[in-house]
């Protein structure tokens, strides 16, 4: 059996596995969702061109991060595997065997968050490194600020940092909610990370390997990402699984997510209106 082109192979099947009629009214929604996304404030807060400028400074970066680390690095893995898990709920109305074909293609980013990379190795095995893996790569980026181990055990997030986690962790149990949530993880937050990564190398960080490598859409010329790639996937997950009794929930739902993310990202805007005050900038909230 042909084993070329994998992600197309399982798009393919997943259309495959739904009736024409619905998936084309699901291709409809989603559309029509995604376009809302693109124009919800989140898409063009005005942090983006703060970050950009390289607006904060080491001390507020710092804090940025542990925020961030927070609201979703650290539970982005997680939520990718129960999404992963829950998809055996396709077969409470697709036939047997349906719901790998979503666990294949949300393999394709569980092995680029854990650091594998496409190829072989000297041995003909897969290539990666769990080094690699984006959630320690974000570490060392905290290791590099000079954020001890003890001050991120310590350091206790702040309300909206809490929110925007809760948000998604409520929805560990329902494969369409969830699935949405991370599409909108990889079309709107993905924003961030080349902003980011500007005033990360604005505050003397490396920023030519490791986690701002990793991390951004395809045609971001300093970084080897596909995170547009893996929102395209997970969007199609969402196609295979949902009903039209469930479009207004799940538009509600990413809407609202949006807007925490807008709340998460004032908040951080305020440490430059804390510093011109003449407010410290404390690394406990």
């Amino acid at each position: 059996m042909e084993m070329g082109n994998p992600r197309q192979k399982a798009r393919l099947a997943m259309k495959e596995s739904v009736p024409a009629s619905l998936w084309l009214e699901n291709e409809n929604f989603v559309a029509n969702l995604r376009s809302s996304l693109k124009h919800h404030p989140v898409a063009t807060h005005p942090v983006i061109a703060a970050l950009n400028r390289g607006a904060f400074n080491r001390e507020q970066m710092k804090r940025i991060h542990l925020e961030y680390r927070h609201a979703i690095v650290q539970i982005f893995t997680d939520a990718l595997l129960m999404a992963q898990y829950q998809t055996h709920q396709l077969e409470r109305r697709l036939k047997p065997g349906s719901k790998m074909y979503a666990r294949f293609l949300l393999t394709l980013n569980d092995l680029d968050e854990f650091g594998f990379q496409p190829g072989f190795d000297e041995y003909g095995y897969y290539r990666g490194n769990p080094y690699n893996a984006h959630y320690p790569l974000f570490e060392r980026v905290l290791d590099e600020l000079g954020i001890s181990l003890e001050e991120r055990q310590r350091y206790i997030p702040s309300k909206i940092a809490k929110q925007v986690r809760k948000c998604l962790e409520d929805t560990y149990n329902d494969l369409n909610l969830l699935t949405s949530l991370l599409a909108v993880a990889e079309q709107e937050v993905v924003l961030f990370s080349a902003p980011l990564r500007e005033n990360i190398k604005a505050v003397g960080i490396n920023v030519t390997s490791g986690y701002y490598v990793c991390h951004g859409t395809s045609d971001d010329v300093q970084a080897k990402a596909s995170d547009d790639t893996h929102e395209d996937d997970l969007w199609y997950v969402l196609m295979q699984a949902i009903a039209p009794t469930q479009y207004d929930d799940i538009a509600k739902l990413c809407h609202k997510y949006c807007d925490l993310w807008v709340e998460f990202w004032d908040a951080q805007m305020n440490l430059l209106t804390e510093f011109s005050s003449g407010k410290k900038t404390t690394m406990v909230a």
